[in-house]
């Protein structure tokens, strides 16, 4: 019997390994689909608390959801129109500020030679110059708006979710045949993700101003698009604030000197440690937090699945699939593994539960 159950596990192991290679292999094929599907669930997510606070206000749903869109469209051409000029100038000039930090990187060699250690340009170039990562920034914001560009049709599908937000729990009921029934774990799921992700985007916002203006201040080149960088990338807890600072830092160092640039990264260094260290924690608490090795891992998984879209939004990604676990006794050993603190039980039992 013994045997019989250890070989039923093990089919049932290989089964969904199949499957989950099946999955992934569906949606790298499908990329393009799925990322405008996510890019639409998102906002919509976001768009959600707005139009049940207009409903409750007795604002009818279909006109509650039209103004949601509306000042979701005018944000999208604010952000189009401002940082799209941004990114094109800084795009033609990019490699003017390569050069110059090639001929910087190039002006470390005498100091090397002064301290005995004898390198080559080639070595400086190939394993010292941070130059491409300007050209990947680039690379990231110009995929994002090469989603965008699908303004028309990721704004239907907003539409669309929105509009059945608040009837999708009478469908519920109605599938399952009874009017009364309650949903208390789904209830809270979809609460959970969207409290979430509208906290998340207004923190990302004040810190992506805030690093704008500090620039802007500087007088580096370029702040608003530096500042929308922030936006973005400070979806990707610990590691984001890292990478959205090396570009506006280097073009500090360019522009102005060691000393300017050190202070552009004193800033970055002062807003990601308010944020990670005392607004998040408050704001969200610690159920929401994810181990450093799980978010890099999101960042490869889900960038490598859905190209730049994966990148920004790897980590509410990485949370629904958490959330998900929590949800299920049989998966709940899983949330805990993909948390950033140390379960207060043992998860043996879980996984004996599962078995």
């Amino acid at each position: 019997m013994s045997e019989q159950s250890t070989s039923d596990r093990g089919t049932r192991l290989l089964v969904m390994s199949a499957a989950l290679v099946v999955i992934i292999y569906g949606i790298y094929q499908a990329q393009s689909i799925v990322a405008l599907l996510l890019f639409s669930v998102f906002l919509a997510l976001i768009g959600t608390p707005s139009v049940l606070w207009l409903e409750r206000k007795r604002v009818p749903s279909s006109v509650a959801v039209m103004i949601v869109i509306a000042g979701m469209i005018a944000l999208l051409l604010i952000i189009g129109v401002v940082v799209g000029a941004s990114l094109s100038t800084f795009s033609d000039a990019l490699p003017f500020y390569q050069k110059r930090l090639q001929e910087q990187v190039l002006a470390l060699k005498p100091l090397l030679a002064s301290k005995h250690i004898v390198v080559t340009n080639k070595v400086l170039l190939e394993y010292i110059n941070p130059g491409p990562v300007l050209g990947l920034i680039v690379g990231l914001i110009a995929g994002m708006g090469s989603v965008l560009s699908n303004t028309l049709l990721i704004l239907l599908m907003v539409t669309f979710i929105l509009l059945e937000v608040s009837s999708f729990p009478i469908k519920l009921r109605a599938v399952l045949g009874n009017p009364n029934q309650v949903f208390p774990e789904f209830t809270r799921f979809v609460n959970e993700i969207q409290r979430y992700m509208v906290i998340k985007t207004i923190i990302n916002l004040v810190a992506g101003t805030v690093l704008g203006l500090w620039l802007y201040i500087l007088g580096v080149d370029f702040p608003i698009l530096w500042g929308f960088v922030a936006f973005l990338l400070h979806y990707i807890p610990n590691l984001g604030s890292v990478i959205c600072a090396i570009p506006p830092v280097l073009l500090a160092l360019i522009e102005l000197g060691p000393g300017p640039a050190a202070v552009a990264a004193a800033g970055y260094l002062v807003v990601g440690f308010i944020i990670g260290n005392v607004v998040e924690p408050r704001l969200m608490g610690r159920k929401f937090g994810l181990s450093t090795l799980v978010v890099f891992l999101s960042l490869i998984l889900w960038g490598g699945l859905l190209g730049p879209i994966g990148v920004v939004l790897c980590i509410p990604f990485t949370m629904t699939l958490k959330f998900a676990f929590e949800n299920n006794k049989s998966t709940k050993w899983i949330a805990i593994v993909l948390g950033s603190e140390k379960p207060a039980v043992s998860i043996l039992p879980l996984l004996k539960k599962k078995k």
